[in-house]
């Protein structure tokens, strides 16, 4: 067991430091794309190919972990975007816009592979009882990461231009991957689908019979066994995923208008206090027992919480109390990753990767339908109007779910109904998880 952890820890490590180079790069590449293509809409372009190459990895996820380990794809989604980088760093100077096309497909691609594999494979290399507490590692690591990232991306470019930038991300990339090689964490479990699972739990979050992902896409064939309450939490992520988009879009607008002086330090210490509200998260969630822990209840909770957060950090507070709303937002937005996570990984092993790559394809979707209409609506709408009008349907969505957990809450004190049909059953049992996601807040 200490090995295990020690490894894990060495795992997180390196992931925290592909992290950190990717959120480098997302500043980089995004000035990078405006000199390529000379226009704003460009760079819209780019972002948007970006996360539909991302969306359609997510459809393709789950059928791919039938057919390799996850352990091969992390490394070779690793591989593949690290020679994407290196192929930028040698061509920066003058990249072609059908080069740096591709090298966009296969980062956005890349990572959706990469994330739904590890999320997948948390239970499997520590346990389906510390899966919580290695979630908010993760979790940490790539909070850390994100401010850390954003912070140096200026220096990096500045010293020495984007070849530097996107050669430390391709180091990144590197690290991660020669970790996963030296390692070897076993990231697949070759027993049952049910095993290290309570049989209520396997009923709970997935199908009585299991749905076979070796032959063509099954991702929506084995979302129709699903528990409806499981669906629903993917559901808000998605809502969740396109509210976020807007504060992260009207973040730079409001920093603008508050500190036109020096509205990147504005932006670093709202994302640096957010950080450290996802370490608390982190901090709190791992000391909590049992299942209402980590149930539908508290992911719908959380979700209210990071919205109204978000909203109150675009009300012009002074800055004392943005920083408090800043801490707010990050440690509900841990909190939610967290339990979010933990809740689809108590999932049978077979069923895990469709059901982390369908949410990756909800998640995708939300945000990049969120960016459009958000950035639209900054055209004619003040930034608190957007952010609150798009995290209130959040807030919205997480209600419904509330209402939708209450009447199964006294079904499951009096005691455990039989499984009807394996969809909706009645007292529900998880565990812990967590994994990364793409933007801060998101």
């Amino acid at each position: 067991m200490a090995s295990t952890d020690r490894r894990f820890r060495i795992l997180v490590s390196a992931y925290a430091v592909s992290a950190y180079g990717n959120y480098l790069n997302l500043i980089a590449l995004s000035l990078f794309t405006y000199e390529v293509t000379g226009s704003a809409l460009g760079v819209g372009a780019t972002m948007a190919l970006r996360l539909f190459s991302g969306f359609l990895a997510g459809l393709a996820a789950g059928a791919l972990s039938g057919r390799v380990t996850r352990r091969t794809v992390m490394i070779w989604t690793d591989v593949a975007q690290g020679a994407a980088m290196t192929v930028l760093v040698l061509t920066a100077p003058a990249t072609p816009l059908w080069l740096l096309t591709v090298a966009v497909v296969v980062l956005g691609a890349g990572n959706t592979f990469f994330t739904v594999a590890l999320r997948s494979a948390v239970p499997v290399m520590v346990g389906q009882e510390a899966r919580a507490r290695a979630n908010g590692l993760l979790v940490t690591a790539r909070s850390l990461a994100t401010v850390l990232g954003f912070a140096s991306a200026a220096p990096a470019i500045a010293f020495g231009g984007y070849s530097a930038a996107f050669a430390v991300n391709a180091v990144s990339f590197l690290c991660s991957a020669a970790a996963l090689l030296v390692l070897r964490p076993r990231t697949d479990d070759e027993g049952d689908e049910g095993k290290d699972v309570p049989a209520d739990t396997a009923s709970r979050g997935g199908t009585e019979s299991p749905v076979r992902t070796g032959r063509g896409l099954r991702l929506w064939r084995g979302a129709a066994g699903v528990r409806s309450l499981v669906l629903g939490m993917i559901l808000l992520r998605g809502i969740d995923a396109l509210a976020s988009s807007s504060h992260n879009v009207a973040l730079p607008v409001a920093a603008q208008s508050a500190a036109p002086d020096e509205p990147a330090l504005f932006m670093t210490r709202f994302w640096a206090a957010w950080a450290v509200g996802t370490v608390l998260a982190h901090l709190v969630l791992k000391r909590r027992q049992g299942e209402a822990a980590w149930d539908e209840r508290a992911f719908a909770l959380g979700t209210c919480a990071m919205s109204l957060s978000f909203v109150a950090a675009f009300l012009g507070l002074p800055a004392f109390a943005l920083v408090g709303a800043a801490v707010s937002a990050g440690f509900a937005d841990g909190w939610t990753e967290i339990v979010y996570t933990s809740r689809l990984q108590a999932a049978p092993d077979r069923q895990r990767g469709r059901l982390f790559g369908l949410s990756a394809t909800a998640e995708q979707s939300g945000f990049a339908l969120g960016t459009v209409a958000a950035g639209a609506a900054l055209e004619t709408l003040p930034a608190p109007a957007v952010v609150g009008v798009f995290h209130g349907m959040a807030v919205c969505g997480a209600l419904v779910l509330l209402m939708r957990t209450a009447g199964r809450r006294g079904p499951a004190r009096r005691g455990r109904r039989q499984p009807d049909n394996g969809n909706d059953e009645g007292e529900e049992t998880h565990g812990p998880r967590t994994g990364p996601s793409h933007l801060p807040g998101a």
